[in-house]
C-alpha cells in the first residue's frame, strides 16, 4: 500500500524535460513508483491501495522548490510554518546568507547579532528579541537547535561570515579591523567546524549596502583576499558546501568593484573546487555590466572554477504604502496622526479630505542621518517617474504610464496628490513598486536573459527579510504565473524550464541530490499546481511577527497540493499543521 498516491496529473518532473501525464506513488516518505500514462500500464495506479489519493486531473504536478537565499535563521526558532515561503510551494529554504546569522555567539552578544541582523535585513529587531530563544554558542549547537525543531518545509542554513568574525576576533572583528593570521586561522576552525556539522555553506557579504543598525558595515566587507581564501579553504576542508557572496557593487554603489571582485572569485573557486554564488543584479549605473559578469562566469567554467551568478526573478527595490516606507513619513500631520491613532482610525483619518490637504501642503520635518532609512520619504518623493502602480492582480513588468508620474500627467493632478489618492486604494493598503534595480530598460528583458544563462541560478527571495520593503519570497509563484504563463511584453520561458531552474538546479548547488525531481528514490517533496487558477495576490502589511512586528505578505491560490517527505503540508492553499520538515544537512 502506498502512504500516497497522486494520480491523472500532468507530470513536470524538474529535469526540464517535456511534461507527461503520469501516476505517482509514494511510500515511507520517497517516490516508489511513477507511472506514465498511455504506455502498457495504461491504467496507472489508480487500482492501487493507499492511504490518501489526490486527484490531479488536469492539473500539474512539480517537484518542491528549493529557494537558495533567505534569511529565516531567526524565526526559525519561533515558527514552525514558517510563512511566506511555504505558501508559494516552496519545500526546503536555505538560510544564513549574506554574511549574517545568530552563530557563533558569545554569552552577551546575542543584541548585536540581532541589530546586525534588523540594519542589514530589515527583519524588526523587537521580533527577534521577543521571538528567539537562544541556547547555543556554538554553530553545531545551533544546527542542534534547528534539529529539534519540526516545520511545514525543511531547513538549510550556512555560516555567516558577519557572526564568525565577530566570536574570532571580538570588538575588532564587529568594527572590520584587519584580521591577522591568527584570526583568520581561529575564523577557519569555526567554519570547518560548522561544516563538519551540516552548514550547507558560508556566506559573506562586500557590499556597504548592508549596514548594522549602527551604521557599521557587516563584518567582513573589507576582508583582505587572505582572509577570504583562508574561509573558503576551511570550507572545503570541512566537505562539500557552498562559497556564497553579495558582492562589491551588488547594490550599484560601485560598478568597478565586480569585475576586481570576479577575478578573486574565480581563482577561489578553482583552487578549493567549490562553486561560489554570488548576486547579480541590472544597476543604473552601468545597465550593461551584469552581461559582461555572465560572459566571465561563463568562461570561468570553462576553465575549471564554477562560479554561479544569483538572479532574482523580478525588479529589485522596495514596495511603497501607507503602512510601509512612503512620501509623506515626515508631514507633522502624519506624524502626529500615526503616534495618536490606532492602525485602523489612522486609515480612515488618511481617507479624509481635510487631512489629506493638510498633509500635502506641509514642509518635511528634519531627516536624523542617525536613523537608518529615515531619508526614504524625501527619496520616494523624487522618484515618482519610476514608482508603480501594480493593481491587481499586481503586475510587475509595468508600462511607462503606469509610474506615478505619467498617472498624475493623464490626470492633471499633481503628482504628490496622486501618489497619495493611490496609496489611499484598498483601505490604504495598496503598494506600489519602486524598482531600484533590474529595470533599467523598464521592462523583463534582462532578466530572461540572466535566468537562461546556463550559470545563473534563482535566487534573492531574501525571504523572511525586508520586511517593510518586499515580499520576493513569492517569487516561484511570479515564475510560474508571469513567467510561464502570463507574460505578455515580451518572450515568455516554458514551465518545464522555470520549474527546474527553482527545483533541481537550486537543490543541486547545495549537493541536495535527493530532491528537485520526480523520479523513483527521491524524497517525496511535490506540488500539485491548478495552473489555469494559479494567482499571486497584491502584497500587504501584515502585524503578526512576535512583539507585533510588521512584514510584507504577498499571498497566492492555486497550489492544490504541497507536499514534503510524502505528507500533505498544505492543501487548498492552506496550511495542514503537519510539521514534516526538518533540518537538512550537509555532506561531511
Amino acid at each position: 500500500m502506498f502512504d500516497l498516491k497522486i494520480i491523472g496529473g500532468t507530470v513536470v518532473d524538474g529535469t526540464g524535460a517535456q511534461r507527461y501525464r503520469a501516476d505517482i506513488g509514494v511510500k515511507d516518505g520517497k517516490i516508489v513508483d511513477v507511472v506514465r500514462r498511455g504506455t502498457d500500464d495504461a491504467g496507472g495506479l489508480e487500482t492501487a491501495a493507499a492511504v490518501e489519493t489526490i486527484d490531479a486531473t488536469g492539473q500539474v504536478v512539480a517537484p518542491g522548490f528549493v529557494d537558495i537565499h533567505t534569511h529565516y535563521d531567526g524565526q526559525v526558532s519561533w515558527d514552525s510554518l514558517l510563512e511566506p515561503s511555504s505558501g508559494h510551494g516552496v519545500t526546503t529554504v536555505i538560510t544564513g546568507n549574506c554574511g549574517v546569522g545568530f552563530a557563533p555567539v558569545r554569552p552577551g552578544r546575542e543584541d548585536w547579532l540581532i541589530k546586525l541582523m534588523e540594519g542589514v535585513e530589515d527583519i524588526p529587531g523587537t521580533a527577534l528579541t521577543e521571538g528567539i530563544t537562544w541556547g547555543w554558542e556554538t554553530y553545531p549547537q545551533y544546527l542542534d537547535m534547528i534539529a529539534n525543531q519540526k516545520f511545514a518545509i525543511d531547513v538549510g542554513s550556512q555560516i555567516a561570515h558577519g557572526a564568525v568574525r565577530a566570536y574570532a576576533m571580538g570588538e575588532r572583528g564587529a568594527r572590520n579591523e584587519p584580521a591577522t593570521a591568527d584570526d583568520i586561522a581561529a575564523m577557519g576552525r569555526l567554519v570547518t567546524e560548522a561544516i563538519e556539522a551540516g552548514a550547507l555553506g558560508f556566506s559573506t557579504s562586500r557590499t556597504i549596502a548592508h549596514r548594522a543598525m549602527d551604521g557599521e558595515p557587516v563584518p567582513g566587507t573589507f576582508a583582505a583576499e587572505e582572509e577570504l581564501f583562508g574561509l573558503g579553504r576551511a570550507m572545503a576542508a570541512g566537505g562539500q558546501a557552498v562559497f556564497e557572496l553579495a558582492p562589491q557593487g551588488a547594490a550599484g554603489e560601485d560598478i568597478v568593484g565586480p569585475k576586481k571582485e570576479l577575478e578573486w572569485m574565480r581563482r577561489l573557486s578553482r583552487e578549493i573546487d567549490r562553486p561560489l554564488s554570488f548576486a547579480l543584479i541590472q544597476v543604473d549605473a552601468d545597465p550593461n555590466l551584469w552581461r559582461e559578469q555572465l560572459d566571465v562566469s561563463a568562461a570561468a567554467h570553462e576553465s575549471g572554477s564554477r562560479l554561479h551568478p544569483q538572479i532574482a526573478a523580478r525588479p529589485f527595490g522596495m514596495m511603497i504604502g501607507f503602512q510601509g516606507h512612503h512620501a509623506f513619513t515626515h508631514r507633522p500631520t502624519y506624524r502626529r496622526l500615526k503616534a495618536e491613532c490606532s492602525r485602523e482610525e489612522l486609515a480612515q483619518r488618511l481617507a479624509d479630505p481635510a487631512v489629506k490637504a493638510a498633509i500635502l501642503s506641509e514642509d518635511d520635518l528634519p531627516i536624523d542621518p542617525s536613523i537608518l532609512f529615515d531619508g526614504m520619504g524625501v527619496f520616494v518623493q523624487h522618484s515618482l517617474e519610476r514608482l508603480y502602480a501594480l493593481g491587481d492582480p499586481p503586475d510587475y513588468e509595468p508600462t511607462p504610464d503606469r509610474t506615478v508620474a505619467a498617472i498624475a500627467r493623464a490626470r492633471g493632478a499633481d503628482p504628490l496628490a496622486t501618489l497619495y489618492d493611490l496609496m489611499l486604494e484598498s483601505d490604504t493598503s495598496a503598494m506600489l513598486m519602486l524598482p531600484l534595480y533590474n529595470y533599467a530598460d523598464g521592462n523583463h528583458d534582462a532578466i530572461r536573459e540572466m535566468m537562461m544563462h546556463p550559470a545563473g541560478v534563482l535566487g534573492l527571495s531574501d525571504g523572511g527579510a525586508h520586511c517593510g520593503m518586499i515580499c520576493d519570497a513569492s517569487y516561484p509563484t511570479f515564475l510560474l504565473t508571469h513567467w510561464a504563463r502570463d507574460r505578455h511584453r515580451g518572450a515568455k520561458l516554458s514551465l518545464e524550464y522555470v520549474i527546474r531552474k527553482q527545483a533541481r538546479d537550486t537543490a543541486h548547488l547545495f549537493g541536495l541530490t535527493d530532491r528537485g525531481t520526480i523520479e523513483v528514490g527521491k524524497k517525496a517533496d511535490l506540488n500539485v499546481i491548478d495552473m489555469a487558477a494559479l494567482t499571486l495576490h497584491p502584497a500587504a502589511m501584515a502585524y503578526d511577527l512576535p512583539a507585533g512586528g510588521r512584514r510584507i505578505l504577498q499571498g497566492a491560490s492555486g497550489y492544490r497540493a504541497t507536499v514534503v517527505s510524502g505528507t500533505v503540508t498544505r492543501r487548498n492553499d492552506a496550511d495542514t499543521g503537519a510539521r514534516p520538515g526538518r533540518l537538512v544537512r550537509g555532506a561531511r
